[in-house]
């Protein structure tokens, strides 16, 4: 390999592995402010341009927050728990390329049985999953309200979870898992029999939660999200 075959990072790059490297040795950390931009171009020798760019990237992923005037809240500084960046870039990948069905039920499969096992196994508040369980019961649902409702029940009981990287997961395939949802539903026999079969099935996952079994909220999750991407014909590899 030739000195040319080598990838040269970008100024902004290079403003973003330092600052990364600060992250991993401890330099920086929660409610740290960066430092001021002529400081970090004079350090790593770029413009300062290129320190605002990274710190634009910084905060569309939601690593920073970045506040305009002076006192200890101006500035670049680094969030406690980011919230949003990761489901971001995931909903765009989504966007852009779109993921498998197969991909996606087994990925759910994963990261709603962990859930399952995490809320079964101690006491957890389960009053958001309840109450959209209670909106889903409604008669004048259309079939598109019913299933964002679906989907917002999924999510909530990953939030409820307390894993930011799962919820953060979840929360970026929503739109594909609800997608994907509504296409196949466009083939089921009968829309009021799924629909009160789902319902059912909710509760029995809320049930099985709420009395501390966690086998058969496993086991309930992977029948429930299994057993719809079987009736609607949907791809499986």
């Amino acid at each position: 390999m030739t000195t040319s075959d080598v990838a040269v990072p970008r100024a902004w790059e290079v403003v973003l592995q330092s600052i990364e490297l600060d992250l991993l040795t401890g330099n920086l950390g929660p409610g740290d402010h960066l430092p001021p931009e002529r400081t970090l171009a004079a350090t790593l020798g770029v413009g300062r341009s290129s320190v605002r760019e990274a710190v634009r990237v910084l905060e569309v992923l939601g690593l920073i927050r970045t506040n305009v005037g002076s006192g200890p809240s101006a500035g670049a500084i680094i969030v406690a728990l980011p919230s949003g960046g990761m489901s971001a870039l995931m909903r765009l990948q989504v966007a852009a390329q779109g993921f498998p069905v197969a991909d996606v039920m087994k990925t759910r499969l994963i990261l709603e049985g962990s859930v399952m096992t995490e809320l079964a196994s101690r006491p957890a508040d389960l009053g958001t999953p309840s109450r959209l369980l209670d909106a889903m019961d409604s008669s004048d649902l259309t079939q598109a309200e019913f299933l964002a409702l679906d989907a917002a029940f999924h999510l909530s009981l990953a939030e409820a979870g307390g894993n930011q990287v799962v919820t953060a997961t979840m929360a970026g395939l929503r739109s594909a898992i609800e997608g994907y949802a509504r296409a196949g539903a466009a083939s089921l026999p009968s829309w009021a029999a799924t629909s009160a079969r789902l319902r059912l099935e909710h509760r029995a996952i809320l049930a099985a939660i709420a009395g501390g079994e966690a086998d058969a909220a496993r086991l309930a999750m992977h029948s429930h999200i299994s057993g719809y991407y079987a009736e609607t014909h949907l791809p499986s590899h």
